[in-house]
């Protein structure tokens, strides 16, 4: 996020003052509910038999490879697409009899932005405004996602960046009960990244219910309450953050470790078997990031530390028994490239 939005007020005192809590007698009811819900495209099945329930003021993170089916999936929700069977219920509206009744309820923030490129900033947020029946000031959504200097740009001359934030500001402006985000912070700066952090997390706070999906799986770890990994139109795994990343005995141990530099990984097993290490096994999960599978006592840490020593690799970071979400959402969806 560039400057302009420091001297606003930060988003937490402004969500605070300004969005509603949804408090009423269904507000126990879940925001979202999936029955084993199938989509097929001819002989291609999109969706395969997905069922899951959302809790309304939290937020989830639906994950997976390219054409794992996350996006027909959140289409399905908003009503833009229908099942081919299955029971899709959103705030106890059916969104494909009644998609209107849902959409008036929903935000919808798109990766591409949705805007048209000639229209200027403030002109957009006025134009959605137009369509709700009790929006939030588009002044003040300007504000909000750091756009004030950029009212009277035209949508084709903002940055990357600056386009998400519209898109996100478009996505709040009818005051949503739910909120579909979609790689919400792409092409951000770290400011502005966090700045959606914060928001997302305020938006839970006044109840509102977050549908996310993120390719980066450090965001889904700090912002969800609840994960949903797809493959294939499938839920391959579930649950919270912890539940998915710490390790159990049926996994067996596991210790994650980042490096300054990148390792050679046959050395470091060679070392491991040579100190009597012989059943680890070694992955590189991402750049200089390292997961090795191995019962993690005192003696196998000291082990691996020194087999990375004689490499002459200072290691910046170690953990015992915990996975990052990155590393169980690729052990379970593999490393290979998807279309």
């Amino acid at each position: 996020m560039t400057s302009e939005f420091s001297a606003a007020q930060s988003p937490s005192e402004l969500l605070h003052r300004s969005l509603d809590a949804h408090t009423s007698a269904s507000s126990q009811q879940p925001a979202i509910v999936l029955k084993n819900v199938i989509k097929t495209f001819g002989d291609t099945t999109a969706v395969n038999g997905l069922s899951f329930s959302v809790a309304r003021g939290s937020v989830l993170a639906l994950l997976g490879p390219n054409g794992a089916g996350k996006t027909t999936t959140i289409e399905m929700c908003e009503g833009f697409t229908a099942p081919t069977s299955g029971e899709i219920e959103v705030l106890g509206i059916n969104p494909t009899t009644y998609p209107d009744q849902v959409r008036r309820r929903i935000g919808i923030m798109l990766q591409g932005g949705g805007s048209y490129s000639g229209i200027r900033v403030l002109e957009m947020l006025k134009l959605s405004a137009s369509y709700n029946a009790n929006p939030h000031d588009p002044e003040w959504l300007l504000d909000l996602v750091g756009l004030r200097e950029q009212r009277n740009t035209t949508y084709r001359r903002l940055s990357g960046g600056q386009q998400q934030r519209l898109s996100l500001a478009l996505a709040l402006i009818g005051r949503p009960e739910v909120v579909f985000l979609d790689e919400p912070t792409a092409g951000m700066d770290a400011q502005s990244r966090n700045m959606v952090w914060e928001l997302v997390s305020n938006l839970k706070r006044d109840g509102v219910t977050v549908i996310l999906t993120t390719h980066l799986m450090d965001e889904a770890e700090a912002l969800a309450d609840q994960v949903i990994i797809i493959d294939k139109g499938q839920i391959v795994a579930s649950g919270t953050p912890e539940q998915l990343t710490s390790e159990n005995k049926e996994r067996g141990g596991n210790i994650s470790l980042e490096t300054t530099t990148a390792l050679d990984l046959d050395e470091l097993m060679n070392g491991l078997r040579a100190a009597g290490v012989a059943n680890a096994q070694i992955r590189a999960s991402r750049p200089l990031s390292y997961s090795i599978k191995v019962d993690p006592t005192p003696e196998t840490i000291a082990h691996v530390a020194q087999a990375i020593a004689q490499q002459g690799v200072l290691i910046s970071a170690l953990n015992t028994g915990h996975r990052s979400l990155e590393d169980v959402f690729l052990e379970i969806t593999g490393k290979e490239l998807r279309s």
